[in-house]
């Protein structure tokens, strides 16, 4: 990646705030548009004309809301077509969960696309402010602590793999559902309880805290009537969520659907990691 390098951060949340921020303090030429309630004036452009000279236009995560820029922290709401159209044949175009209409609109005037949300890297950084998010949302709402509670993870990808070191570090006892019988004998091997994922149903009723992170349908009816009276469920599971929210409702178990943590409790650290995964992009793409 060269030294000095021209980017435009183009709407966004606290993270694409830090984004702009962090590739300025490096030294290159920052111009941010639709983020004004995020970054001082001077790094504001007041239209798009000059995008189409950036070496990287960065969309926010996610990249879009139906067809116009995700900008919170804007009085603007810039189309999708707007920005596309003040962008050049080739240009780099980064953003997260970069929608299939998106790509094929991007695609349609030759930009090169890359979804940073796809990113390894990004995944693994963004699972630890997702754990403590998770873990500050269960201190709040248990009337317990989380010290000799007994705590279920459903899911043994790198979020729930940092979520049991992390509860195990406050003292719960917690166990790990999956589906692999290898990631079941790593849970034994961290001192961990196991349960079957696809077989949870009458084993739950004895957990304080129950924290699901695959996205898919793995806590229906019959395994919430499982559950004891106060246990709390926490769904950090993407769209459309791992938990019958209808069934938990008639039920009366309270679940909290906890989407998009990291840009919620530690935004710094999660613009920080965008700032890395463009840079690693850059990179590989030799620019």
């Amino acid at each position: 990646m060269r030294e000095r390098l021209n980017f435009w951060v183009i709407g966004g949340d606290p993270r694409q705030s830090t984004l702009a921020r962090a590739l300025s303090e490096d030294g290159h030429t920052v111009h941010t548009y639709a983020l004004e309630r995020g970054v001082d004036a001077a790094l504001w452009a007041d239209s798009l004309a000059g995008a189409s000279v950036a070496d990287c236009v960065i969309l926010p995560l996610p990249a879009a809301d139906g067809e116009y820029i995700n900008a919170p922290l804007s009085s603007q709401r810039p189309k999708i077509t707007q920005v596309l159209e003040a962008l050049r044949p080739g240009q780099l175009l980064c953003g997260g969960m970069i929608s299939p209409e998106l790509r094929a609109q991007g695609e349609e005037r030759g930009l090169t696309l890359v979804d940073y949300f796809s990113r390894e890297e990004l995944a693994i950084a963004n699972a630890v402010p997702t754990s403590e998010g998770a873990i500050q949302i269960a201190m709040e709402e248990l009337p317990i602590t989380l010290h000799g509670s007994r705590v279920l993870v459903i899911g043994s990808g790198r979020l729930g793999k940092v979520l049991v070191q992390q509860l195990k570090g406050l003292g719960a006892n917690v166990s790990l559902a999956a589906r692999k019988f290898s990631d079941l004998a790593w849970a034994q091997v961290w001192g961990c309880g196991v349960e079957h994922s696809d077989q949870l149903d009458h084993w739950l009723c004895g957990y304080d805290l129950v924290i699901n992170t695959v996205p898919a349908p793995i806590l229906g009816r019959e395994e919430l009537s499982d559950l004891k009276p106060g246990a709390l469920v926490i769904d950090l599971a993407s769209k459309p969520g791992g938990v019958d929210f209808s069934a938990a409702a008639d039920l009366g178990v309270k679940v909290i659907w906890a989407l998009s943590l990291p840009g919620k409790t530690a935004p710094v650290t999660a613009g920080l990691a965008v700032k890395s995964t463009i840079y690693n992009i850059l990179t590989e793409l030799g620019v």
